[in-house]
């Protein structure tokens, strides 16, 4: 698992020349694969999406398959003002979802805060030559010099990637947005906020559904809100929403059109033994990912990623400690704000083994089937490309050994949050601050 990966390529994002000064605009807030794997998008906060594109295997060199390069860069998202609220809303890229591809074009959803749009992406290598009414410049002809017919021709030209946008859902979120989900029908997707869930159709821009409300009457009342949503993977009828409380709601959309009560509840006993100030912010979910075969949900909270079975709602099934370390730590990370980081997680394509970040730019890797784990670091210096990722420990105290780092000098500002893992084969895809690492299995 963690010990025959390899380095593929580093991506710095937005092409500085000196990676010790980050711009804020170039830190990537999100990492996605298409459904082949052949793509892989990332936005930041400057509200850019930048698309790699898998370059083919080449059988004189045949180190090259696998590496991605730029494909694609546009700008998604501009900085807006809402005047009525007197509130700026930032261009960050929140979320990017592809949708499922149906002919030569691909398409992606992606998200700020507000706003949800629509993106095609189609490449064009030739042109069309010879119009009877146009010119070379495609002006206009005078009628009267138009003596005689041709047809017009189509002529080879240097590749070009178009990207347009085709539509622009917005309006429909008081609050920030989280989440947006694809569902398995194609047709339909589903956009979260801290305290509703809507439905989409992705041909009509201007209504949709709610589906999930839990905003109180009286605000003063709120006690929870929705961190992140998704839609199951094969069943158009059912999704899960995670909260702040640490719980997970499957909701059914053929029992009720508004799906405020839940089908199941996915919750955990606390232990009161172990209760303090900060249960509550650390039983937050961040994020939730439902498993490639959908029997399984995989989600996030600041120490530990757990593994639901959806036939099981009382406990986890499996209960992993990203960072269990950093238990004695929590008054200092309340102080910095560490301690509100929203960690994503991932599921490999066999989902056997499961992967979420961590500090020090650290990011772990557990295998369901051998329990074993490991952590890797994602950094310029470990990474050098074709250079095998030597496994990390982190050291309590006591004694250590020779390459171990100690809790106290692990540097919170180095943080993984967002982390995506090929469909079907082991790539993986980590976002640091402004750089993005690419990693593979080694090479046999």
């Amino acid at each position: 698992m963690g010990e025959d990966t390899d380095t593929t390529r580093t991506l710095n994002h937005g092409f500085l020349r000196d990676h010790n000064y980050v711009t804020e605009a170039d830190i990537i807030s999100t990492v996605e694969f298409n459904h082949t794997g052949e793509l892989l998008a990332t936005g930041d906060k400057g509200g850019r999406v930048v698309i790699f594109q898998r370059e083919p295997e080449c059988k004189t060199e045949p180190y090259s398959q696998g590496e991605y390069n730029v494909y694609s860069t546009f700008q998604s998202h501009e900085p807006e003002f809402d005047y009525l609220k007197s509130l700026e809303i930032e261009e960050k890229i929140n979320k990017i979802r592809w949708l499922p591809q149906q002919n030569a074009a691909h398409f992606l959803l992606s998200t700020n805060d507000k706003t949800i749009k629509l993106w095609k992406v189609s490449e064009r290598d030739k042109r069309p030559e010879g119009y009877n009414l146009k010119d070379e410049e495609g002006r206009i002809k005078d009628l009267s010099t138009v003596t005689s017919l041709q047809v017009p021709v189509l002529k080879p030209m240097d590749l070009m990637v178009e990207v347009s946008p085709r539509r622009v859902f917005a309006n429909a979120h008081t609050y920030h947005v989280n989440s947006i989900s694809v569902n398995s029908d194609h047709e339909t997707y589903m956009s979260a906020d801290d305290l509703r869930i809507n439905l989409w159709h992705l041909g009509i821009t201007d209504r949709s559904f709610n589906i999930v409300d839990i905003k109180p009457v009286n605000m003063e009342d709120l006690t929870e809100v929705i961190t992140a949503a998704e839609f199951h993977p094969h069943h158009c009828n059912l999704l899960v929403y995670s909260s702040s409380k640490g719980t997970l709601r499957l909701c059914d959309m053929r029992e009720a059109a508004l799906c405020d009560k839940h089908s199941k509840l996915f919750e955990e006993p606390e232990d009161p033994s172990n209760r303090s100030f900060f249960s509550e912010i650390i039983s937050s979910v961040s994020d939730v990912k439902f498993s490639h075969s959908g029997r399984y949900l995989l989600t996030r909270d600041y120490l530990t990623a757990k593994v639901w079975d959806l036939n099981m709602e009382n406990k986890p099934l499996e209960i992993y400690q990203v960072h269990d370390y950093l238990r004695s730590k929590l008054c200092s990370l309340y102080e910095n704000d560490c301690i509100f980081d929203k960690f994503e997680c991932a599921w490999n394509g066999s989902d056997s083994v499961i992967m979420t970040g961590a500090y020090n730019n650290f990011f772990r890797m557990f295998d369901r089937n051998t329990k074993r784990d490991v952590t890797l670091e994602a950094s310029r210096e470990s990474s050098k490309p074709r250079a095998v990722l030597k496994p990390r420990r982190v050291c309590q105290g006591g004694k250590r050994r020779k390459d171990d780092i100690s809790v106290d000098s692990l540097d919170f500002t180095k943080k993984i949050l967002h982390t995506a893992w090929h469909p079907t084969e082991n790539i993986i895809a980590i976002a640091a601050t402004n750089n993005l690492y690419i990693f593979q299995d080694k090479f046999n």
